[in-house]
């Protein structure tokens, strides 16, 4: 791979589109930002695009509400000799989980939900379900009734029970294959209601509250929104979320006409990277399916609130200030502040989490002491990641917002999130 360096800086005078001139900005220095080590965040992405480790990456930070750094490097396809740009589209996928919650928690703050409200009072269905469990002498699995009602605190927490189709351990995992039950990342027929239903259908993997599995309970709390506001969730998050913050590019769904804005998803190969075919890709035991093109073609209707946005990173910025803002920016408020606190509180209390494991609040995880979790993000600081190498946080205790975007899966073969998140911390001077 031939590797040209591709560098857009939001500071200049060149518009790079009408969201990431719209962002707040300022000096690194005027925001205790070293310009300096800043730079070495570039360093890092051209290394990793140098070495074929990715094809390009969009970085960007920013500290008291303001952005510092957005650079743009490498390609957003290789094959098309197309750069990276500010602009460029991303499948964010679980970064998704992040909106909806806050969707949800609007209509909480409305009176229109309440958080330990049982799914089952908006989905019947879920009423009725079951709890796989194993004898313990290891023998043929059963099926015992709730034990108490899955909440919608449970569907923000992910303790519902409930699981992904490629987490799922094998017994499960094959349910969900019979019942055609879809993680939100490749193409799908119908709608989000549909696989509700079908879901509802199927047993839990634990009783409700237990335990903390990561799943499909943010696309339930999609469908559970859709049916409290009788609008798609599409519909909600444009009018409630994206319109008044001004997220002009962020959609479950976009026009042909804007394909080629999104980065290609690559994936390891031998010492580089190859190009994913927009076709559904389906793993040998067909528990992962994905695809690069479900978020562009014919007109859809399935709204994975889970995985389905797509967004550039000057979007998804706005939305991390408001909540670093304690939910308004530019004078157009989502949440209430203190709402944005519960949010970002730890909800896992109670169920038995060692030191240092996980934590999570309502759509974020939570970080803990510095000393337990071996990052440099502060105690207290949330975030969450997609599966196709996107990741954000926020550091109230820094005033800090930082985001990556890349396109690759899997991506366990690099370390350039983490390499980013080093860098990001040790440009802060004050």
């Amino acid at each position: 791979m031939t590797v040209r360096l591709f560098v857009v800086t939001l500071l200049v005078l060149v518009s790079h589109g009408l969201a990431a001139q719209e962002l707040p900005t300022a000096p690194a220095v005027q925001l205790g930002l070293s310009p300096v080590r800043l730079e070495q965040i570039n360093l890092l992405v051209e290394d990793a695009v140098d070495r074929q480790e990715v094809s390009g990456a969009v970085t960007l930070v920013a500290r008291l509400g303001r952005v510092a750094h957005l650079e743009a490097v490498g390609w957003r396809d290789v094959e098309r000799q197309a750069p990276m740009e500010t602009g460029t589209l991303f499948r964010i996928a679980s970064m998704t989980k992040a909106v909806t919650s806050v969707a949800a928690m609007q209509l909480y703050e409305s009176g229109e939900l309440m958080l330990n409200d049982p799914v089952s009072r908006y989905l019947p269905a879920f009423g009725e379900m079951q709890v796989l469990t194993r004898a313990p002498d290891g023998g043929e699995a059963t099926l015992e009734p709730l034990r108490r009602p899955i909440t919608i605190r449970h569907l923000l927490t992910h303790t519902s029970g409930l699981s992904y189709r490629f987490l799922a351990p094998p017994l499960l995992a094959a349910r969900y294959i019979d019942a055609n039950i879809t993680d939100g990342l490749s193409q799908a027929d119908g709608t989000i209601g549909d696989m509700v239903d079908r879901l509802a259908a199927l047993p839990l993997l634990h009783q409700p509250g237990e335990r903390f599995t990561y799943s499909l309970g943010v696309d339930v709390l999609g469908r559970v929104i859709e049916v409290v506001t009788g609008q798609t969730l599409a519909e909600y998050m444009a009018a409630e979320i994206f319109d008044p913050l001004g997220m002009v590019d962020t959609a479950f769904y976009k026009s042909p006409s804007e394909s080629d804005r999104f980065a290609a998803i690559y994936s390891p190969l031998g010492d580089g990277i190859v190009k994913v075919t927009e076709d559904p890709v389906v793993s040998p035991d067909q528990r992962t399916i994905y695809s690069a093109g479900y978020p562009y073609g014919e007109a859809q209707g399935y709204f994975s609130g889970g995985a389905g946005l797509t967004s550039t990173i000057s979007d998804y910025a706005r939305f991390l200030l408001a909540l670093l803002n304690g939910g308004e920016l530019e004078g157009k408020r989502i949440l209430g502040r203190r709402t944005v606190q519960l949010m970002t509180r730890d909800h896992l209390v109670g169920l038995g989490v060692p030191p240092g494991g996980q934590r999570f609040g309502l759509g974020f995880s939570i970080s803990g002491e510095r000393g337990a979790t071996g990052g440099p993000r502060s105690e207290g600081a949330f975030g969450w990641l997609g599966v196709f190498n996107t990741v954000y946080w926020v550091d109230p205790e820094e005033q800090l917002v930082a985001i990556i975007m890349t396109q690759l899966y899997p991506n366990n073969q690099s370390q350039l999130t983490d390499k980013f998140e080093v860098a990001v911390y040790s440009a802060i001077l004050d």
